[in-house]
């Protein structure tokens, strides 16, 4: 039963972390919590659902349409709601994300109801065994694009052009700006980036618990953001360390303690965290930017 949990943990732990990148993204650049970034998730998973069953696309060419979908969201969410607020008092930007997260919620269940959509059987289902754990088609997709995704971002981040922007970026915008780097642009990758991997997340969790609805951003998305401040939020190896012990510890706590107080074990990491090492297992002192 041990093993199992670890895998049950595992996958579920590897989205957390894809979610997780989005915000650890946005802080590491902006110093911004983007809390409306679990009801982005959310909207990939419709977008998602609404592509393979009433557009009728194939599961790739509805994950790959969905992704850039909500890139656009992304973009536009930091366009009209984040942009002019960049140096403004740390709560304004905060209240911003708020209403942001309030509005995408309301829209979705304006646009879909607020019932729980079942997602179309898009892959075959089956199911395998290793002595006594036993493990699905879903969960290896889940795992392998994880570990895909995140390879492809770290090697982007720290091997282009780009990416040296986007560290630059973080480091100072103005700064960033004076050395001729198009920081509004760096800025608004940023959230695509992070938007895209929310809208892969959202649509494997759909699959995986055949589920879509329009609150559902609001639990994953918290937990996502208790797993980047584990692992340190700002670091993208952080937002998966995070992401896979949050996972594993709250599939343990649920098997062995009682399944009703999963979210309750994971909020109290983040307190844990927080008053122990604020700066997550990953994360570097906060170096104060001009």
């Amino acid at each position: 039963m041990f093993s199992q949990q670890i895998v049950n943990g595992l996958t579920i732990g590897m989205i957390y972390a894809l979610i997780a990148i989005g915000y650890t993204m946005v802080y590491g650049i902006l110093k911004i919590v983007n809390f409306a970034h679990g009801d982005i998730f959310m909207m990939g998973s419709f977008f998602g659902l609404i592509l393979i069953r009433n557009a009728g696309l194939p599961f790739v060419a509805a994950f790959a349409a969905a992704a850039v979908l909500t890139a656009l969201l992304g973009i536009i969410v930091e366009r009209f709601a984040y942009r002019r607020l960049r140096f403004a008092d740390r709560i304004v930007p905060l209240i911003s994300a708020m209403g942001v997260s309030i509005f995408l919620a309301n829209l979705a269940q304006k646009l879909w109801g607020s019932e729980v959509h079942t997602f179309p059987q898009v892959i075959q289902i089956k199911t395998y065994s290793i002595g006594s754990v036993t493990f699905s088609t879903i969960q290896i997709l889940i795992v392998t694009l994880s570990i895909i995704a995140m390879i492809a971002l770290h090697l982007f981040v720290h091997k282009t052009k780009i990416g040296t922007a986007m560290r630059a970026t973080s480091i100072s915008i103005t700064n960033a700006s004076l050395m001729g780097i198009n920081t509004n642009f760096i800025i608004m990758l940023t959230f695509a980036i992070g938007s895209a991997l929310a809208a892969a997340a959202g649509i494997l969790v759909g699959i995986y618990y055949d589920a879509v609805y329009p609150t559902m951003g609001y639990t994953a998305g918290l937990k996502a953001f208790t797993a980047a401040v584990l692992g340190g939020i700002g670091s993208i190896p952080g937002a998966m360390v995070g992401g896979l012990l949050l996972g594993v510890t709250e599939n343990l706590g649920s098997a062995y303690i009682a399944s009703k107080f999963q979210d309750i074990i994971a909020f109290a990491i983040l307190i844990l965290v927080l008053i122990v090492r604020p700066t997550g297992i990953l994360g570097k002192k906060e170096i104060k930017k001009v």
